[in-house]
């Protein structure tokens, strides 16, 4: 299994795609297909899969227990993230079943919901949180993680255990408990865009909708917000195809930052650690640690709902990609000058070489923060949170073409 799962598509680097490409079985291909139209690939892909059984459909529907073990750089504790994965319904956001808290990027909203219309299946699950501080359900996954049907490293590594519940009685206590829950999604909003998406473009076409169709539904791994397992990393900021030069960038950052060049570049990480509003900036020979001037919050445009207007992030694309780089807020979505990398070596690399014009780093959201946020209703900006480990591809496939998903589900009701 460790040789047939991938990460996930907005992580996946050019090189672990060009070594996953190579074995034909690898989830890869279903989550990043090549080609021309890498949809039309997807399903071709998909469709030989089927063909060969290379994956087949369970015959009864489960709640698959899945367990990731990891550490952290730097610490000896192991920590376990414990969770299952299962279907849930893809609501709309203004339902507030479930509550995002970071914005999208449009053209990638777009890539999932065409790979979905076009296979009808799902690779790798998203990642909700829920709340179980009596830990009701987790006895239960225990027990399925007992017998695992899978125990890997993945490309992390992270231990990945998976396990599966196909007692009716106990899937209908996780319907029951989850059907009183409202879910704080904390990885995946592209693709559960693009499932909502596709949702209301069947549901359109569809004269006989119920609401129970395949497409109303979307594959997610769901975590225990009690648990300590619950780890969000930063995800930095890389700029290019911009004409503005590094000394313009710098003079307008001082109007409203101290400024502070830094003579070792690769400590700028740890120069900005627990400072409020501090960021660094990478250029190919130079490097600079920025803090916002403490009266210059107040300048905010108003239009800032005042749950984010304090947060590092907010900050960032306010004062510097949209004063400093002049890409409006609405725009930075869309825009092709602002690419996401989480790995800090990278964006070293990714600079001096010259595939980034900078890099701004950042520091890591807290799950306080993100609670703070969501229960307002408002986002953050696109790509805030890193939560660690991230599920993998390819440990377990959710299809949602009808003639998949067809099953008499009221007997777990």
């Amino acid at each position: 299994m460790e040789d047939l799962t991938s990460p996930l598509f907005d992580v996946v680097s050019s090189k672990q795609r060009e070594a996953l490409y190579r074995n034909s079985n690898n989830s890869i291909h279903l989550s990043v297909p090549t080609g021309e139209k890498p949809a039309l690939t997807a399903k071709a892909t998909l469709d030989r899969w089927k063909k060969e059984q290379v994956i087949l459909q369970d015959r009864l529907p489960g709640i698959y227990g899945y367990y990731q073990y990891f550490r952290l750089p730097g610490e000896e504790e192991e920590h376990c993230r414990k969770g299952f994965i299962c279907h849930i319904k893809a609501y709309d956001w203004e339902d507030r079943k479930i509550l995002r808290h970071e914005d999208t990027i449009a053209r990638a909203v777009e890539d999932r919901k065409e790979l979905l219309a076009h296979t009808g299946m799902q690779s790798s699950p998203t990642h909700g949180i829920y709340h179980d501080p009596a830990f009701v359900l987790e006895k239960y996954t225990d027990e399925a993680l007992s017998v695992p049907l899978y125990d890997i490293e993945d490309y992390q590594g992270v231990r990945e255990v998976l396990g599966v519940i196909h007692d009716a009685k106990i899937i209908s206590l996780f319907c029951a408990f989850m059907r009183e829950q409202t879910i704080i999604l904390a990885d995946g909003h592209h693709r559960l865009e693009g499932a909502i998406a596709y949702r209301k473009q069947q549901q359109a076409n569809n004269v006989s909708h119920t609401g129970s169709e395949g497409y109303n539904y979307h594959m997610m791994y769901l975590t225990n917000s009690a648990a300590k397992g619950l780890k969000i990393l930063p995800t930095h900021r890389l700029i290019s195809g911009l004409t503005i030069s590094e000394k313009e960038i710098i003079e307008k950052v001082s109007k409203d930052f101290l400024v502070k060049e830094v003579l070792d570049p690769q400590e700028i990480g740890e120069l900005i650690l627990n400072k409020q509003w501090a960021f660094g900036l990478i250029f190919k020979n130079s490097a600079y640690k920025i803090r916002l001037k403490p009266e210059k919050i107040a300048g905010m445009s108003a239009k800032v709902p005042e749950a984010i207007r304090d947060l590092d992030l907010e900050v960032l694309h306010y004062f510097v990609i949209e004063k400093v780089l002049g890409i409006p807020r609405e725009d930075q979505r869309f825009s092709s000058h602002i690419d996401y990398e989480r790995n800090l070596s990278r964006c070293h690399q990714k600079v001096s070489s010259g595939e980034a014009d900078f890099a701004a780093i950042t520091k890591g959201v807290s799950m306080k923060e993100v609670m703070n946020v969501v229960k307002r209703g408002n986002v953050m900006p696109q790509k805030s949170t890193y939560f660690y480990p991230k599920a993998v591809s390819g440990l377990l496939f959710a299809s949602i073409a009808e003639e998949d998903f067809a099953f008499p589900y009221e007997a777990f009701q």
